[in-house]
């Protein structure tokens, strides 16, 4: 039986958090801001912190987007449900499979795709900015994009990440900001600064999207 479940249990969850989602979805009052960024040439990484993903299908679904998404056990039911979402996903981490899959995300921005991306993830720390997005920035000529996603009311969830459940009948907010380009020829320490400025304009972002739905004052 544990075989069996272990089987059909991606399909099966990533089905019925598909249903959770798209209904949860139906009811919130969602709008956007900052979409205009999304206009101009090139690619574009999409940058949002790992545990506030639950808005972005809702409202960027179904533009062939892509999303970079973990080998991991629940990497597969999350890559399904990317997929129901209209998603194109690639997988891959820094612990498997990771060099390949930054590779094809790198072609794909090169192309001008968009990519969303959790550049604290898959393990955290939470809201700290790890290197790869550097790379795909420089190697698939994107321009990384700030992004915020806040809901109200919510439940926290007791993970690393605090993933984020919009409840029924409320408001969401998804709130982009201005874009960070890294060059490719510059140095080290010219990269870390780039960073900490991605991480700041993240974190920026996310706090005027928290004051804006009356979480801080």
């Amino acid at each position: 039986m544990r075989a069996w479940w272990r089987r059909v249990r991606p399909g099966v969850l990533s089905s019925l958090i598909y249903i959770l989602v798209r209904i949860i979805g139906f009811t919130l009052r969602l709008r956007a801001e900052g979409e205009e960024v999304l206009d101009t040439p090139g690619g574009k990484i999409v940058s949002g912190w790992h545990g506030r993903s639950f808005l972005a299908p809702l409202r960027w679904g179904r533009r062939g987007w892509w999303v970079l998404v973990s080998h991991s056990r629940d990497g597969e039911i999350m890559a399904r449900l990317f997929q129901k979402f209209g998603f194109r996903v690639v997988r891959g981490s820094t612990g498997k499979g990771g060099a390949r899959a930054a590779i094809e995300c790198a072609r794909a921005l090169r192309e001008g795709g968009t990519l969303i991306y959790s550049p604290d993830g898959p393990q955290g720390p939470t809201h700290i900015v790890q290197a790869g997005i550097m790379w795909l920035a420089q190697h698939g000529n994107a321009a990384i994009i700030p992004a915020a996603a806040v809901a109200r009311p919510r439940k926290l969830a007791s993970s690393w990440d605090s993933y984020q459940i919009p409840l029924p009948f409320g408001r969401g907010l998804l709130a982009l900001g201005s874009p960070i380009f890294v060059p490719k020829d510059i140095s080290d320490s010219e990269v870390e600064e780039l960073r900490l400025k991605v991480q700041n304009a993240m974190n920026s972002i996310e706090d005027q999207s928290e004051r804006d739905l009356g979480y801080m004052p």
